[in-house]
């Protein structure tokens, strides 16, 4: 069960919601919109070596868990 992100352009809200279906419907928890965009989330992993947390995101290859002062 994925946690997934989303933007309403309506109201211009980001939201994530646990979608259990594939083709479960999602509506924004602030004005109801049906007619929501999922967002292409970023994800961190833990490298086999040092134990970095690594950003998948553009930009923040260089982010570590204690420092990521490159990029934010």
């Amino acid at each position: 069960m994925p946690i997934y992100e989303f933007y309403c352009p309506r109201c211009q809200e980001s939201f994530e919601t646990l979608v259990f279906k594939k083709n479960e419907k999602v509506t924004c928890p602030k004005c109801d919109c049906a007619k929501v965009e999922r967002l292409l989330s970023g994800f961190a992993h833990k490298s086999g070596s040092g134990g970095k947390m690594v950003s998948s995101s553009s930009g923040c290859a260089s982010c570590t868990a204690s420092s990521c002062a490159s990029c934010h």
